[in-house]
């Protein structure tokens, strides 16, 4: 599945929902897709759409200046709609970049493998 969004919106430690990490985006044709992880759990919850969300304790997120991959196993996609990865094209701020690194460092840690090609 492909989202182009104008920009990923990031928070790393939301106050307002138990410290939950965050990162999120609107596609054009009003997808949403998120993921989602508190910092007391291992996994991380995926979110497409308005009312499509799957808790996983694996996958991969590669991140690049332009583009957000999440990859994940068969029987995790059956949970979502069948979609294995997830291509978030985006144009997000070059001074955006660091805090979404930060806020998917976190949601990745120990839940599985984290790309970065953002330096």
């Amino acid at each position: 599945m492909q989202i182009k969004t104008a920009t990923l919106i990031a928070n790393a430690c939301d106050d307002e929902y138990d410290n939950m990490a965050l990162l999120c985006c609107h596609g054009e044709g009003g997808d949403l897709f998120s993921l989602t992880r508190f910092p007391d759990e291992n996994e991380v919850e995926i979110t497409v759409g308005d009312d499509t969300s799957h808790t996983v304790s694996s996958l991969k997120v590669t991140f690049s200046t332009q583009r957000l991959r999440v990859e994940i196993s068969p029987e995790d996609a059956r949970q979502l709609k069948g979609h294995e990865q997830f291509e978030i094209i985006h144009g997000t701020d070059a001074d955006e970049l660091a805090e979404v690194h930060r806020t998917l460092h976190i949601i990745m840690n120990n839940v599985g493998e984290y790309v970065s090609e953002v330096g």
